[in-house]
């Protein structure tokens, strides 16, 4: 390969907006599943209301972790709706317990599991637009991936993570990345699955 090995072609790999999108939205969903159901039992275990959990802030101007699992969800419904070029479905943000909050994990799941890899793939070019607020979103199908969904969901997912870390849950980056790598602690091995 010449130098510098960005110009070694051979080795590319070609990755659609599909295989990079719903398959690690929805691992991701289902790691911060797992890490919620720690949450509750940890909350059943010290014998305190899970509200406490669920209110909980890293900052007082910052959402707390209810709102960021909402806003998680909302990345991963509307990301990948858009996508696929069809609309987002709308969920009330009126959960306050964990179990609602598994529900709409679930329900979220559920729908971008629906979506085909052909409903997505070959759209790199494809120009979203919509409002939010007073927002006016403008993107290519990439752009909106890489620029957009894909930082805002893992920005909401990693500070939920962060909320229940501070709050003394006993989680670390394995329970983070979950079913994305096996981690053999005793090999010191991690692998993808």
């Amino acid at each position: 390969c010449p130098e510098p090995v960005t110009e070694c072609k051979e080795y590319e790999m070609a990755l659609s907006i599909y295989q990079s999108s719903v398959p690690l939205i929805k691992a991701m969903l289902s790691n911060l599943s797992t890490i919620l159901a720690k949450a509750e039992l940890y909350a059943k275990n010290r014998k305190f209301d899970e509200k406490n959990l669920l209110d909980s802030r890293l900052f007082p101007d910052m959402f707390p972790l209810v709102k960021q699992i909402q806003v998680a969800t909302d990345q991963a419904k509307g990301g990948c709706a858009r996508l696929a070029g069809i609309e987002p479905p709308k969920f009330d943000d009126n959960e306050t317990t964990i179990a609602q909050l598994q529900d709409r994990i679930g329900k979220t799941i559920a729908f971008i599991d629906a979506i085909e890899p052909a409903q997505i793939d070959g759209a790199a070019t494809r120009q979203i637009q919509y409002m939010m607020r007073d927002f006016n979103f403008e993107f290519s199908a990439q752009q909106y991936l890489t620029n957009w969904v894909l930082p805002n969901f893992f920005f909401h997912v990693t500070t939920a993570y962060n909320l229940l870390r501070q709050s003394g849950l006993e989680i670390g980056k394995a329970d983070f990345l979950g079913v994305l790598v096996d981690f053999d602690i005793e090999t010191k091995q991690v692998r993808a699955r």
